[in-house]
């Protein structure tokens, strides 16, 4: 049995190394790392460390190193070959049969890489001769600099179907045929030719570095405007990231890992400064492609374009991490100006436009509630049952059973505050028809009571809506690009506060005036003295003690804690003027439909209260 180098490195890459280890001795998380008492030798600190991402673990007390596979024959006692055949069955792989050949075959696979690299070496060559002319002038119109262009290896490949393949003469044709480098006609009668011709090449590298792949955009009219490498021995497009070998030690430092639709949008955020960034090879993000971006960082950022593939794309994305989703790990969200890649972004507005869209991300759960109300109009019962149902059924694809509880918990809340208004007899083209109430104590009909006034339904200013108001108002000061995403919620308050009301209107007329403004710039354009104080006020308030209103806090739990916080203020003044309402209604006709209405508002009064208080808990230490 040979096993080649490429089907151990897939073994090794789908075994996550702390879960195996995890199995015979207690590990713990230690930032990016886990960390154990050494199983080779006594100590009573923990010198053991284990590193998911490279895939190996090592001990600095004696110095015990090795990948899974060591692990299993060092720890377990167990020989190679039984080693790997329980990591395939555990990584549902099938282990090659023994086959004379296979030595053969697995020289070859290693040779792939000579072939690559040669390859690359001639496309950068043609890049700077006289034939690349038309490839420069094209990345001098992008801005792409010499030091970019040496950093990512582009070259060039003539319009012509034979130069590479002579190039590489030194290489059997079946090799080159094999790597993806030459197409071989399927009738076989005719002569193999050059894949890529009239192109710029980008290559592909592994995470180790190594060119796999290759992708060409043409220059001129035709096409596709992008053609990758075919499936080989090297690459499998659905499990490779473009840019990985440089982003993931970037991003390691940067504590974040952004995706991108393509190259050229990796290429230019490199150029900028943001290195930290990855693109999938042409196609939709893979199951496989979010667990390799799982073992860098918990919560990779995904930015696409605005224009509807790109929010095609975040959609998929979505809906395929959902049964992936385990605590800890999840997927947010940034979408560019429609109209816009992150170069026409940079080139327009400079790297703070674009970090400011990214430090506009909004979680998994976010994405898919905004799609769902946004899909279909909500203006009948049907509709509005339609979508809870969606939301349900996307709920029921999360495989972890936590998760998939608090989505649900997340949904319904939402759903309840967004449609939970003072119930009233439907009217048919005029006033709404009001059904007369039984005078219990004189046997005769009599109107019920008025609707609940428009100050019934207002916001106090004492007690626990106060405090929530305020919190959520220094929230919206702390985070301004929260206020259009809220606008319409905001809008529909009414405060009985003069001050905070003429604050609110403010931030609500400076959102429409700039979408995107940081906290300095939105005090500056406040306008009057006392508003300005306030709002000043309430960004040092210390008795606020909520995600939101805190400088030092997780930015994303933040944003969330502020929509769940705008959803219960909405919610709560709707809530008090029907249970208002069905009181008044039950001292004139008491009935069992009426109490049941009553306890239920008062339930879900109190559980919106007991949420707030939730809301309001200081971080854990």
């Amino acid at each position: 049995m040979s096993l080649s180098p490429q089907w151990l490195d897939e073994l090794r890459a789908r075994t996550t190394l702390s879960t195996l280890i995890g199995k015979t001795i207690k590990v713990q998380k230690a930032g990016r790392e886990y960390k154990a008492c050494c199983p080779f030798h006594n100590e009573k600190t923990p010198s053991f460390t284990i590193n998911d991402e490279k895939g190996f673990y090592h001990c600095f007390g004696c110095g015990a190193h090795g990948d899974a596979i060591r692990w299993m024959t060092d720890q377990r006692g167990l020989p190679f070959l039984d080693a790997v055949k329980e990591l395939a069955a555990a990584a549902g792989m099938e282990v090659p049969a023994p086959d004379p050949r296979a030595a053969k075959r697995a020289e070859k696979a290693r040779s792939l890489h000579d072939v690559t690299a040669a390859a690359q070496g001639w496309f950068e060559a043609q890049l700077a001769g006289q034939e690349g002319t038309q490839a420069t002038a094209y990345l001098a119109r992008r801005g792409i600099s010499d030091a970019t262009r040496r950093s990512f290896g582009l070259g060039y490949a003539p319009d012509s179907r034979g130069r590479l393949k002579a190039a590489l003469h030194e290489f059997p044709e079946d090799m080159l045929v094999e790597s993806g480098m030459l197409i071989q006609p399927e009738d076989g009668n005719r002569d193999s030719y050059d894949r890529f011709r009239g192109r710029l090449m980008i290559p592909i590298r592994d995470q180790r570095g190594r060119v796999i792949a290759f992708g060409g955009r043409i220059l001129g009219p035709g096409e596709p405007k992008y053609l990758n490498s075919p499936e080989t021995p090297l690459f499998d497009k659905g499990r490779t990231l473009y840019n990985l070998d440089k982003a993931a030690p970037a991003a390691r430092k940067a504590g974040r890992l952004i995706v991108v639709e393509g190259y050229m949008d990796v290429i230019m955020m490199a150029q900028a400064g943001i290195c930290e960034t990855v693109a999938p090879l042409g196609t939709a993000l893979t199951e496989a492609q979010i667990e390799k971006l799982w073992t860098m960082v918990e919560t990779p950022l995904l930015c696409f374009d605005g224009d509807a593939a790109g929010q095609r794309a975040a959609l998929r994305a979505a809906h395929r991490a959902l049964p992936l989703l385990r605590p800890g790990h999840s997927l947010a969200f940034a979408t560019l100006p429609a109209g816009q890649d992150p170069d026409d972004l940079i080139r327009s507005a400079g790297t703070r436009a674009l970090e400011d869209v990214l430090s506009g991300a909004i979680p998994l759960v976010e994405l898919i509630w905004r799609h769902e109300h946004e899909a279909l109009p909500l203006d009948t019962p049907e509709a509005r049952a339609g979508f809870k149902q969606r939301l349900a059924e996307l709920c029921r694809t999360i495989s972890d059973g936590d998760i998939r509880a608090l989505y649900s918990r997340m949904f319904k809340e939402r759903y309840d505050a967004l449609f939970f208004a003072p119930r009233q007899t439907p009217s048919f083209g005029g006033q709404p028809a009001r059904r007369p109430a039984r005078d219990q104590r004189g046997g005769r009909w009599t109107p019920p009571p008025p609707p609940p006034t428009d100050e019934a339904r207002a916001i106090g200013a004492s007690g626990s809506d106060a405090m929530l108001l305020r919190a959520v108002i220094a929230g919206l000061l702390r985070f301004p690009e929260e206020i259009l995403i809220h606008r319409e919620a905001l809008a529909s308050l009414t405060l009985t506060d003069e001050r905070l009301a003429r604050l609110l209107d403010r931030l609500i007329e400076a959102s429409d005036i700039q979408e995107t403004v940081e906290t300095e710039r939105l005090l500056t354009i406040l306008g009057d003295s006392e508003v300005y104080n306030m709002a000043k006020g309430l960004l040092r308030a210390d008795a606020l003690q909520f995600t939101f209103t805190r400088a030092e806090t997780d930015r994303q739990r933040a944003q969330r804690d502020l929509a769940e916080a705008i959803a219960v203020i909405v919610a709560m003044p709707r809530i008090d003027a029907e249970l208002a309402a069905v009181t008044r209604a039950m001292a004139d006709q008491l009935d069992e439909a009426g109490f049941a209405r009553q306890q239920s508002l008062r339930k879900l009064k109190a559980d919106l209260a007991a949420r707030v208080a939730e809301l309001a808990q200081p971080p854990e230490e």
